[in-house]
Parts: C-alpha cells; sequence; structure tokens
C-alpha cells in the first residue's frame, strides 16, 4: 500500500460525523464516511508493512461480546484492538451475572469502566441483534453522560440480523483493490447469489451488507435466490435506492444462471429464508425446542431442492470473459471437501483461495479503520504523525 496516496483520499470528505459515533449499518452512514474508512484501512495497512507502530492508546479495553461462532470476524476484532494499543477482553455471558438476571443497562456499565471500544456480534435472531446494539449504545450513552464511566466507548456491529459491516467494508476494500480503484466498480456486474448448503439457519446479514454497501457506486447488482429465500426488505430498499443514485441498478432473479451471465464478480453464499428466520426467532423466544427440532428439518430438506445452486466451472464460464472474480466471507461449504454436496466445486474455491484469504485479510484494517475514525478527531494529522515518528512495531 502507498501510505500518501492512501492519505491524500481523506482530502475533502466530511467524515466528522464518525468522532464519538457508534457504526453498526453502513447504509447510516454518508458515502465521504465509508470512502474515509477505506482511505484509513488501507492508511494503516501501509504503516504496517513499513513496520511502523500504530498504537494510538497507552491502554484501554477493547470488550468483544460474540453471541455467534466466529473464527476471521472474532480475530479480526482481537488484533485490530491490539495494532492500535487496546488489549482485548471477552465478555463471557455464561460466566458473567447476565445469567442471573442482569438487565443490559447494567451489563452495558459494568463492563465499561475502561473500556475504549465493545464489538458485539448478535446475528442469530431477527429483530433481536441490532436492537440489542442501539439500546447497549445508548445505555453506555447515559453512563457517560451522568459521569458513571470516564469516557464514551465506541461499539461497533461485528454482525447483526440486518447488516455485517465490517464482512461488507473488507468485500469492498477487495473489489477497490483487485480492480485497481473504487472509481473502477462503477459498471461492473456484481451477483449475490445463494447457494446450496447441506445445513441450515445461515444468516441474512451476509447478502443484505453485500446489496447494502457496493450498490452505492455504480455496480450494477443482481440478488438470486430460489423462490422463498428472501431476504429482509429493508435491505433490498436500501439497494435500489443507492443503486439510482450511483447510476447502477438492482435487480433481483430467480436465477443463478441469469446472475453470473456476464457478471464481472460472483459471491454465492446460502442463507436462511426470512420466514424461517422470524419463524426460529420465535420458537426460541417461546422455548420450543420441538419445533426448532422441526424447522431445522424442514429447511434442511427445502434446501435439498436447490442442489443444483452450486458454482461449477461450468457456471463460472458464464461470467465476463469466463474470468469472474469470485468471492466468498468464508468458509464454503466446498463440494467433496468439507461436505459432500456445497456450495462450490473444490476446483473452483482452490483457484481463489488466495484471493480470498487477501479478501479476509481486509477485515482487521477494516475494524481498526473505523476505530480510528471514530477515536480521533483529527485522523489526517495523527496518521502523519505516525508515518513521521511512530516506533518501528518489531526490532528484525
Amino acid at each position: 500500500m502507498d501510505f500518501q496516496s492512501s492519505l491524500a483520499k481523506l482530502e475533502g470528505l466530511d467524515f466528522k460525523g464518525l468522532y464519538q459515533d457508534d457504526f453498526f449499518l453502513t447504509w447510516d452512514k454518508s458515502e465521504d464516511e465509508i470512502r474515509a474508512v477505506l482511505a484509513v484501512a488501507d492508511a494503516l495497512r501501509a504503516l504496517r508493512e513499513n513496520n511502523k507502530s500504530c498504537r494510538i492508546f497507552d491502554s484501554g479495553l477493547g470488550i468483544s461480546l460474540f453471541r455467534d461462532n466466529s473464527t476471521r470476524t472474532r480475530f479480526s476484532y482481537a488484533s485490530a484492538c491490539n495494532f492500535l494499543g487496546l488489549e482485548e477482553q471477552v465478555f463471557d455471558e455464561g460466566k458473567s451475572q447476565v445469567a442471573h438476571g442482569e438487565t443490559v443497562m447494567e451489563t452495558a456499565n459494568m463492563i465499561s469502566f475502561m473500556a475504549d471500544v465493545i464489538g458485539i456480534r448478535d446475528d442469530m435472531y431477527i429483530g433481536k441483534g441490532h436492537t440489542y446494539m442501539k439500546a447497549f449504545s445508548e445505555y453506555v450513552q447515559m453512563g457517560y453522560k451522568e459521569g458513571v464511566l470516564e469516557q464514551r466507548p465506541t461499539v461497533v456491529s461485528l454482525q447483526c440480523d440486518i447488516d455485517h459491516p465490517t464482512q461488507s467494508t473488507a468485500d469492498l476494500l477487495h473489489l477497490v483493490h483487485e480492480f485497481g480503484g473504487l472509481e473502477n466498480l462503477k459498471g461492473k456486474k456484481l451477483a449475490m447469489t445463494w447457494a446450496y448448503s447441506p445445513s441450515y439457519g445461515k444468516p441474512l446479514s451476509v447478502p443484505q451488507g453485500m446489496i447494502g454497501l457496493m450498490s452505492r457506486f455504480g455496480m450494477d447488482i443482481v440478488l438470486a435466490h430460489p423462490e422463498g429465500y428472501d431476504t429482509m426488505q429493508e435491505p433490498r430498499d436500501v439497494a435500489a435506492k443507492f443503486a439510482a443514485e450511483s447510476g447502477g441498478s438492482f435487480r433481483v432473479t430467480n436465477s443463478m444462471e441469469d446472475a453470473f451471465d456476464g457478471a464481472d464478480i460472483v459471491c454465492p453464499k446460502s442463507w436462511a429464508p426470512f420466514a424461517a428466520m422470524e419463524e426460529r426467532t420465535e420458537l426460541y423466544g417461546n422455548g420450543d425446542t420441538a419445533g426448532i427440532k422441526e424447522l431445522e428439518q424442514r429447511l434442511l430438506a427445502q434446501n435439498a431442492q436447490h442442489k443444483d445452486w452450486t458454482t461449477t466451472e461450468e457456471l463460472m464460464k458464464k461470467t465476463k470473459d469466463g474470468k469472474g472474480l469470485y468471492m466468498h466471507p468464508l468458509p464454503a461449504d466446498i463440494t467433496g471437501v468439507s461436505c459432500k454436496e456445497g456450495e462450490v466445486a473444490e476446483s473452483v474455491f482452490d483457484r481463489y483461495r488466495v484471493p480470498m484469504y487477501k479478501e479476509a485479510s481486509n477485515k482487521p484494517y477494516a475494524i481498526a479503520a473505523m476505530i480510528f475514525l471514530m477515536k480521533q478527531a483529527d485522523p489526517q494529522g495523527k496518521l502523519q504523525q505516525l508515518w513521521e515518528s511512530a516506533p518501528a512495531r518489531w526490532a528484525h
């Protein structure tokens, strides 16, 4: 990465609103603010590539609260916190007083005494995750206003039921790097498609986050899924709005082949039907174990009707010049490797494995950039200071 060119991209952008704010949904941020996150992410990567320390904190905690399993996002958040000088502290609700009825208000304040950032992943139940994060933020703000907290921690969504902002931002960085700039994405066709998986209940927030962010930059977005695998309406409305404003387009199709036809980028990823996720949320809320098991079997049978929704070499030939960029947030269900039949053929996955790993490597920098911009009143000045006088990150 070239540090000075990344820094220059911040000139003329209005991103003051990020300072002391939270980061929940990408579409709640302005385009300038999104561009600033991308620029700072690349600037931070350039600093690390040049062995310069980016420890803007001398001490402090980055609290992580994961209500679902995670590999990439969990370690990306921990890496981002450490990179900026914070110590990550995992908040395990099972080992806390939450089990004894501790309220969200109390939890938010009790874990925030020396916290600068709180990262939350709560993506499993429709209508719950984003709502929980907003409440958590409000209670933190209350504690700060009332003098309980000496500083107001920033809350970052590490995935909710609606959006996965750190994933989609990392994906956008990947496209910027692959196509040589944000401006080169205009007119590119991106296929965000459902793909068969032998498991059920995968979150909607990945495809929703993808269409909600990529549509801002003049791309032609196609959302493809079998009938009955609808996403939430809000992200589709957001995508249509941004596409119209940016000179791109957005449409929905029930054909994977249609989506792949001439596509510059394809992202085939399984997700659960919105209606089924709503049903699951209600069943869990009622403690209906039998109902949950019945729903799982019904959804697995429904998935099995669409095993042809898989990324094969033949399907990849339909992409632009047969060389479309394959993306996946990982882990993928790889046919013959991680499962008998899945989202993608082994040969396709293996061909794009290195680019996908590079795609994933953007996430720590995306998260660090969000934190940096929400904690620094003068991001350009601080970045330049780090470039000119930061100590070496390690001696070698």
